[in-house]
């Protein structure tokens, strides 16, 4: 069986190992959504793993409601991101971004109006006042719309030097919205049946397919338990299926995030679905969340994952497949600057030759 140290092939990506650097939001661009130098030092810092999955990236001032997020629907965001990927290149590693469409947790005090959901519900919030509104729900026209804003959002991907995209349906956002069913109250083509609720899965990815190709594009979904006041009656009934759809459409890789019930970032009782995804989809399957090295070779020992992406162990060592490889101590992340600017926290983490320094 591979390690996490042996090379693979994500579609037309090859990566020389199997650990990837999950998604991340980190809050360090503009209040305009432009890209900063700083990130191209955070990213080339960590050039080292298979495949660096960007932080999640807005595809329209609808869909990005997270003060200082990047996007990637202005010309001024395009060039801005030329920089970070080209720092990556020189580094030797290889990067995709996550396109994102928050839906109803677009804050409309961000975005300046309604946000967009699957269904007029507002989502849940820990404490008062809920800073999210009633959404409204999207029309046909505006599904169309969306579906164009994540092909135009993929083509500038490429054109920025990205090697590919990944689209996020994961996390309670716009995608996961219209796949659960306690969220998606619709009874037209795309509410109801599972197979309804996978419709806008299908045809973004689709958009995504016909301008990077089939081999430059991945999925991410987080198919057990509730997020973001997000939830499903049955997953199975619909991530499954849904994963079965995505293997059709010849995705590059399929990466879950999955909730335990000892989970250190959310948890849940709800079973894992890998298992029974990994039957239907026959491609690189990525698992993410709370991972060490050797749950993850377990993982990949067993053939349920052919790869895994770490998180926040990626936010505090830049070199950490150098560190799993040579069982180097890690670094421990700092929460109270994972959404601040500046460097702190950021990419002012050692790596292991200025660790001893």
């Amino acid at each position: 069986m591979p390690s996490l140290f042996d090379p693979i092939a994500f579609g037309a990506i090859s990566a020389p190992n199997r650990i990837l650097m999950a998604p991340l939001t980190r809050g360090r661009a503009t209040d305009d959504h432009v890209p900063t130098p700083i990130m191209a030092d955070y990213y080339s810092q960590r050039a080292g793993a298979g495949l660096l999955i960007s932080e999640a990236t807005g595809i329209s001032r609808e869909g990005l409601g997270w003060p200082n997020a990047p996007g990637l629907w202005t010309r001024e965001q395009v060039e801005a991101w030329k920089p970070v990927t080209e720092a990556v290149h020189r580094a030797g590693g290889r990067i995709v971004t996550q396109l994102w469409h928050m839906g109803r947790l677009s804050r409309p005090d961000v975005i300046g109006m309604q946000p967009l959901s699957s269904s007029a519900r507002t989502a849940p919030y820990h404490k008062e006042p809920n800073p999210y509104a009633e959404p409204r729900a999207a029309t046909r026209d505006d599904i169309a719309r969306v579906l164009d804003d994540y092909g135009a959002a993929t083509r500038n991907a490429i054109e920025a030097g990205f090697d590919g995209v990944q689209l996020h349906a994961a996390n309670g956002y716009l995608i996961d919205q219209f796949l659960r069913d306690g969220n998606n109250f619709r009874d037209d083509d795309y509410g109801g049946s599972p197979e309804n609720r996978i419709r806008l899965l299908r045809e973004a990815t689709e958009r995504l397919i016909a301008e990077a190709g089939a081999g430059r594009v991945a999925v991410r979904l987080s198919p057990n338990g509730e997020t973001q006041g997000c939830d499903d009656s049955d997953p199975e009934s619909v991530f499954v299926p849904a994963a079965a759809a995505l293997a059709e459409l010849g995705i590059a890789f399929l990466e879950l995030r999955e909730q335990a019930p000892d989970g250190t970032f959310g948890s849940t009782s709800v079973p894992k679905l890998s298992p029974k995804i990994r039957k239907v989809f026959a491609g690189p399957l990525v698992l993410n969340q709370d991972y060490t090295l050797e749950t993850a070779q377990a993982d990949l020992d067993s053939g349920l994952a052919d790869a895994i992406a770490f998180g926040r162990k990626f936010i505090a060592n830049p070199d950490l497949p150098e560190r799993l490889r040579t069982g180097a101590e890690l670094n421990t992340p700092d929460p109270r600057t994972f959404y601040t600017s500046g460097p702190e926290g950021y990419t002012d983490y050692p790596a292991l030759e200025t660790a001893g320094a």
